[in-house]
């Protein structure tokens, strides 16, 4: 009798769910036991669940302290699954296949297509081994200058594991840090502060967008295809827009960049701008951000990094479609166009899509939270929305949540890593062609 896999079944984002899914078990588990703890008690299973969740969905948020509650051990586990959920858990897999000959399959092929955003099976095996080499080179370019900054403060192979950990964190936009004070004591250091900031950039614009980089430099055309335009064009004007708007509204605060030297601020609000999109790194506290700061922080997270990258939110390439079909209709113009190119309706449509999921979402679990607990609203809103966008920046309520709170920020995790689109279709079934089209009527809107 002829068996019958379970998972042939089942629908590509269905298959990418449950990977994330096994993939969080399995880390939960290794929390849980006693040899990754320095109490040598193991965390309790909520605990472990949430941690491995934070950093399979490179998010950052922890309702513990892990450089006090985990040891080497626990840090290592942490730091691999953090790797693991950067680089996504097919492309990790298909990273093993290939370590020990093994061949992949058109249906994994297929599944790496839909986790690292490409276009088509054709070349996936060759753009895989890019990511990885383009990986193992940008992360050992930060750990050599994070070592290099440790070095100055701590003995040799501390330094080059606290250099290898915040670096693999920075790269895969998990936010994980080795300090209790995150980075707060490096807000004024050059090293630390441009490295992680390079880090972060280059694991949030995307390896689609970086392969396609390359291409132009090793060909000389210096031509981008029009999602490595977009996305290079709106990351750089929100880590501007938002260097200059923290800058302006933290300037006199002398609980964040207030007592700083000029290029101490400067350098601090770069830094910002550019860890709040996805990454969760801090150079000042938190706890002190003044409410215009929050709201634009919030703005900034729920926008996210860039399509097939280490980071969440709803992605650059969405905003910037939305913003141009806005443009277009306000100008009454028949088609949306973008560097000369005609944007199709199908794409708009899935960048309205995923505005309105995201939005119906994060409200449904603000509204629940503000129900069950007793922090402010705008406390309560940072965290939910810094937990879609996998920030892991927090007001510093996350270890204070009920167990019903962190279950919501669990699945938001969950949620922004994987994103809103994939869920949706997963639980939305397989897309039919329509036998009967109605008539159509116009309806008022505005």
């Amino acid at each position: 009798m002829k068996k019958v896999s379970f998972f042939r079944g089942l629908s590509l984002p269905r298959k990418l769910i449950l990977g994330f899914m096994g993939a969080i078990l399995i880390g939960t588990f290794l929390l849980m036991l006693p040899i990754s703890t320095t109490s040598g008690e193991g965390l309790d299973f909520l605990t472990a669940l949430f941690t491995i969740t934070s950093a399979v969905c490179v998010t950052g948020l922890s309702v513990i302290d892990i450089s006090k509650e985990l040891n080497t051990v626990g840090q290592v586990f942490l730091m691999i699954f953090i790797q693991l959920g950067g680089l996504g858990i097919m492309t990790f897999s298909s990273l093993i296949f290939l370590l020990i000959k093994k061949k992949i399959t058109y249906e994994e092929k297929e599944l790496l297509k839909e986790e690292r955003n490409v276009e088509d099976t054709g070349g996936i095996l060759k753009f895989l081994k890019k990511v990885i080499l383009t990986v193992v080179t940008i992360e050992g370019i930060g750990s050599i200058f994070l070592t290099i900054k440790f070095l100055k403060e701590m003995p040799f192979l501390k330094a080059v594991y606290f250099g290898i950990f915040h670096s693999v964190s920075a790269f895969c936009n998990a936010g994980f840090s080795l300090f209790t004070t995150g980075l707060e004591g490096y807000s004024d250091s050059i090293i630390v502060n441009f490295t992680i900031a390079y880090l972060i950039i280059l694991g949030g614009i995307g390896f689609g967008v970086i392969d396609s980089i390359i291409k132009s430099v090793r060909t000389k055309k210096y031509k981008l295809n029009l999602t490595a335009k977009v996305a290079i064009m709106m990351s750089c004007f929100l880590t501007i827009a938002g260097m200059i708007l923290f800058f302006v509204l933290e300037y006199t605060n002398n609980g964040t960049i207030g007592d700083m030297s000029l290029p101490e601020k400067i350098m601090a609000s770069f830094f910002q701008s550019v860890t709040t999109r996805t990454a969760g790194f801090n150079t000042v506290p938190m706890g002190n951000l003044r409410s215009s700061s929050i709201f634009l922080f919030c703005i900034l997270m729920f926008i996210g990094a860039s399509p097939g990258s280490t980071g969440g939110g709803i992605k650059t390439t969405t905003v910037g479609v939305l913003i141009v079909y806005v443009i277009s209709i306000v100008k009454n113009r028949q088609h949306t166009t973008l560097f000369n190119r005609r944007i199709d309706w199908e794409v708009m449509n899935k960048a309205i899509a995923i505005l309105i999921i995201s939005i119906m979402y994060i409200a449904t679990v603000i509204m629940i939270m503000l129900a069950v607990e007793n922090f402010s609203s705008e406390a309560v809103i940072f965290e939910v929305v810094s937990a879609f966008g996998t920030v892991g920046l927090s007001v510093g309520i996350t270890p204070e949540l009920s167990v019903i709170s962190k279950i919501l920020i669990i699945c938001t995790m969950f949620l922004g890593r994987l994103g809103p689109m994939t869920l949706a279709i997963a639980f939305g079934g397989v897309k039919k062609v329509e036998k009967i089209t109605f008539p159509k009527e116009n309806i008022i809107v505005g």
